[in-house]
């Protein structure tokens, strides 16, 4: 009988989570057909059919965390359907509200491709047993954790997984002949906090980002750019390009400058590769964009070789289409050099953290007016402040400078961007 397994729907994925089934027990399906949508680190996918024949069972349920591999369903000739529609074996619960890791079972036979999440429902409470969920009770035997001596955050103090990795990891089990360790902070009372789930996106970003930072040194260059004459540039351009229904951003004009200086800066086209760099031939420009599931990256390939309004034009399909979560997989990876701006929040300055491989990312604020000197005379001028984080490993400090020195000059004569 055909498995439908979790598939790899992106290079970095790991794992996906079972959104919605398209189709039900029961069903009959084509070679082709969607059966349900995946969501995965970078994006919501759709699942086709590798087969046909009718879909018999449901082995993960919308709301599942599953390892890529994994069963979710088998497609037969039906004849494994029940009247129930259950083809004689229940569907994996949804994931728990807490938002904890779905965990495969170990062992053999069918139950050991399910993915098995902790239970809404407390273990039942006695003098001998400790409320704890079936997932902390099967953790804490691994593991050797006495269940009845850890302190439980869950509601109404029940121990959940955090628990007891958390009691094992700090070694704040009291152990035989020892003085007991300090006691921990109370936990909130129940009813005082929401628990909300990391999306896929979130909880693999969180671990992209605290690795960059542990793993790479970021060094970080700031500099102020006086983009007055880039405004009007700007006003210009649009005004030529009204007629047309074209409009280009002041980001447009950043991230087409930005491609332009790393094109003349290859040395910041790089990604570290432990003994070795890997310069890029192709200036592929990351753009962060922040949607409800998560931060997304869209890419903009070869930003060097298009002009000012198709980078417009590519930069807000790829934003929309990400708040939509519609980005193919390949849309949002290979990226060489991201920007991350925040100057619509009214944000003046800030640092950003590297995105992975690549080895720098550029903060971008808001432009402000401020005081300058002109020939002896005060004069009001937009003044824009960008910051650099480059892996030192990869970019030396004065690299990063004379990028950042080009980029400045050329912003501050735009004309230049475009010719």
């Amino acid at each position: 009988m055909p498995e439908i397994t979790m598939p790899r729907l992106s290079d970095t994925m790991e794992e996906g989570v079972v959104v919605s089934w398209l189709k039900q027990v029961g069903d009959p399906v084509e070679r082709g057909e969607i059966l349900a949508e995946i969501e995965t680190d970078k994006a919501l996918m759709e699942l086709e059919a590798y087969d046909s024949g009718v879909l018999e069972q449901i082995l993960a349920a919308e709301g599942a965390r599953v390892p890529i591999g994994t069963p979710i369903g088998l497609i037969g000739d039906g004849s494994g359907t029940t009247a129930s529609g259950s083809g004689g074996s229940a569907p994996a619960p949804a994931a728990t509200a807490s938002g904890e890791q779905a965990a495969a079972e170990k062992g053999s036979g069918p139950a050991s491709n399910r993915v098995v999440p902790e239970s809404t429902a407390d273990a039942p409470a006695t003098a001998e047993r400790k409320k704890a969920s079936p997932l902390a009770r099967k953790i804490a035997d691994e593991l050797g954790v006495d269940i009845t001596t850890v302190t439980g955050t869950g509601p109404g103090g029940r121990v959940i997984r955090q628990d007891v990795e958390s009691a094992q990891r700090t070694g704040e089990l009291e152990q035989p002949g020892e003085a007991a360790a300090s006691p921990e902070p109370p936990a909130p009372a129940p009813g005082d906090y929401e628990e909300l789930p990391l999306t896929t996106i979130q909880r693999v970003s969180a671990t992209r980002l605290t690795e960059s930072k542990q793993q790479a040194p970021h060094i970080y260059l700031t500099t102020a750019i006086d983009v007055t004459e880039l405004f009007g540039f700007r006003a210009q351009v649009n005004a030529t390009l009204a007629q047309a229904g074209g409009k280009v951003s002041v980001n447009d004009l950043l991230l087409k400058a930005v491609a332009v200086t790393l094109r003349s800066n290859p040395s910041v086209n790089v990604s570290f590769a432990g003994d070795k760099l890997l310069r890029h031939r192709g200036i592929h420009l990351g753009m962060a964009v922040a949607t409800p599931a998560g931060l997304l990256v869209p890419v903009l390939r070869d930003a060097d070789r298009k002009s000012v309004s198709e980078i417009a034009a590519d930069s807000r399909d790829k934003a929309e289409r990400a708040r939509e979560r519609k980005l193919r997989s390949d849309e949002m990876s290979g990226g060489t050099f991201t920007i991350s701006n925040l100057g619509m929040f009214g944000i003046e300055h800030f640092t950003a953290v590297i995105n992975p491989p690549e080895a720098a990312i550029l903060a971008v604020g808001a432009a402000t007016d401020e005081l300058r000197l002109d020939d002896g005379q005060v004069v009001t001028r937009k003044i824009l402040r960008v910051t650099m984080s480059a892996d030192h490993r990869a970019i030396d400090g004065a690299v990063a400078a004379r990028f950042l020195q080009e980029l400045k000059d050329l912003l501050e004569h735009p004309l230049r961007i475009v010719t």
